[in-house]
Order: structure tokens, then C-alpha cells, then sequence
């Protein structure tokens, strides 16, 4: 692959410090990624129904222990008590894992505890109380399926208000999406809202066809046939497989950080860490 004259310069910026997402599942995969990861790469470890707290917990040490940045997820919705929180957070603490946490609302539609969004997590004060430095909050550039614009932006606002008036660093996390250009049109509305915390935008890892059409219809992500083509998703082929680098070049072709501010990427791996560790590796060295 040739290099993109104009966009290898910004691509390799945007890849500086680069995050990944994991799963309590996934330490293995980890182990096999980890010569193709810089130390100190941002690794988040994801909050699933079906995964207790004692393997998220174990992840995010592993994270730790193989000279990665752990950042675990809290679903707010999910918690059952405040004192399950402050447990949760008590053992990351000793895990030495507690430095960095991404909250997130979750999916119940009602909550099961007394957190009823992100924002009353962050709020909440046992956050900092437990040695907490850096809060990652959610983004939705192409919207959410069960949530109006207006609430999304309200919430978006308000949960970077509520990081900054506690002292705390932050950044927002993207959902994944195929259409560079709603990223980048989102980034600039962003900023005009006066946000102004670093963006990490989500990008599919290298998969499968079907695999990648399965997670973007759960999570209302916009596969139109024109998004689809430009992506290189093939509708009629779905024993394909296909990566993130028509993407990123389109990303990186129309970024502008006097417009759109601090970026960098964060990628969902799906289950394959080591497969989207070496596309990265690979990427980095045809856009050098």
C-alpha cells in the first residue's frame, strides 16, 4: 500500500497513543498482542453482563502486569449499591488499576442501584475518594439507537462539566462507526458545545463482514450501502473480512485540529487483540 500524499503525516499523529478494548475473557489474547503493543498503551476492559466483577478485576491487573495502562469500565445502571462501587474501586486500588476508569450509563432501562447515569457516578465523589485521575466518558457521532440527540449532547455536556469541576482529567471515547465524515462533522459540533477534553474516535478492528454488520445493528451504527462501499464492506459478501484503512485515510484526509481539537484513535477489537494489534503495527509502517 503506497502512502497518501497529505495523510500519512496526520495518520501517524492520530495513531500516537493509540487505546484499545478488551473483554474479562480476553487475558489470553492479551498475551499474544503484547509484543505488537507499545508499553503504556491504554487498554480498556469492558463491563459485560456476563462477566462478574472478579474477572474484570483479574483483566485489569493483567493489563497492569504486562506493562499496559488498565482502564475498566463502570456501567452505571448495573450497580447495585453504592458499597458495591466502592468495592470494586477498593480492589482496583490494591490492584494498582485504579488510576484510570470509564464510565459508561450501561443497558438496563432501569437502573438496578442508585446510579441512574454516568454523570451520578462521576458526581457521586468516590471516584477521587479512591485514587481515580482520569474519567472516560461515552461518544456518539451517528447517535443512539434508544436515546435522542438532545439528551446524548446534554449528557455530554454535562458529564465534561461535572469532570473538570471535580479536578479530574478526561477524555470521550466514541462509539465505532464506518463514515469518517459524520466523525469529523461531530468533532466540529463538539467543540462548538465548548467541550474541549480529547477525543478518542472508535474504529473497528480488522473482522469479519458479518461480525462487523452484527455489532454495528446492535449498536445503531449507520451501514448505508454508499457508507458500507466506501468503508470496503461488501453487503453481498459477508464471508469477507475487512479493516479500518479506507477509514482512517478519510479521517486523517479531512482532520484539522484547529477545528476538531485533540484526537487520537481507540480501537474495539471484538475478540481479536492480537489480529488488531498487528493491523496497527502494519499501518503505522505503509503510512510512515
Amino acid at each position: 500500500m503506497e502512502s497518501i500524499p497529505g495523510v500519512s503525516g496526520r495518520a501517524g499523529a492520530l495513531l500516537d497513543g493509540v487505546s484499545l478494548e478488551m473483554t474479562g475473557k480476553d487475558v489470553p489474547r492479551l498475551e499474544e498482542a503484547r509484543a505488537s503493543l507499545d508499553g503504556g498503551t491504554r487498554i480498556n476492559v469492558t463491563y459485560l453482563a456476563g462477566e462478574d466483577a472478579g474477572l474484570r478485576l483479574a483483566a485489569a491487573r493483567s493489563v497492569r502486569e504486562h506493562g499496559f495502562v488498565p482502564v475498566p469500565h463502570l456501567s452505571a445502571r448495573r450497580l447495585p449499591s453504592s458499597a458495591e462501587l466502592e468495592r470494586f474501586l477498593d480492589e482496583l486500588a490494591e490492584a494498582g488499576a485504579v488510576d484510570n476508569v470509564f464510565v459508561v450509563g450501561g443497558d438496563p432501562a432501569r437502573p438496578e442501584g442508585p446510579y441512574e447515569d454516568a454523570l451520578s457516578v462521576i458526581r457521586g465523589g468516590l471516584l477521587q475518594r479512591y485514587g481515580v485521575r482520569h474519567v472516560g466518558i461515552c461518544g456518539y457521532p451517528e447517535g443512539h439507537p434508544a436515546i435522542g440527540d438532545d439528551a446524548l449532547w446534554s449528557a455530554l455536556t454535562g458529564k465534561a462539566a461535572a469532570i473538570e469541576e471535580a479536578g479530574l482529567a478526561g477524555d470521550v471515547i466514541t462509539q465505532f462507526g464506518f463514515d469518517a465524515e459524520a466523525v469529523l462533522t461531530w468533532l466540529e459540533a463538539l467543540r462548538e458545545r465548548g467541550v474541549h477534553l480529547p477525543v478518542r474516535v472508535g474504529v473497528p478492528g480488522p473482522a469479519g463482514v458479518r461480525r462487523l454488520l452484527g455489532y454495528a445493528t446492535r449498536f445503531g451504527v449507520g451501514t448505508g450501502a454508499s457508507v458500507a462501499r466506501k468503508y470496503g464492506l461488501s453487503l453481498t459478501n459477508l464471508m469477507g473480512t475487512a479493516g479500518p484503512d479506507r477509514f482512517l485515510d478519510d479521517l486523517a484526509g479531512g482532520y484539522d485540529p484547529s477545528r476538531h481539537g485533540a484526537v487520537k484513535l481507540h480501537f474495539y477489537t471484538f475478540g481479536g487483540l492480537r489480529t488488531t494489534a498487528e493491523w496497527i503495527t502494519r499501518y503505522r509502517r505503509e503510512r510512515g
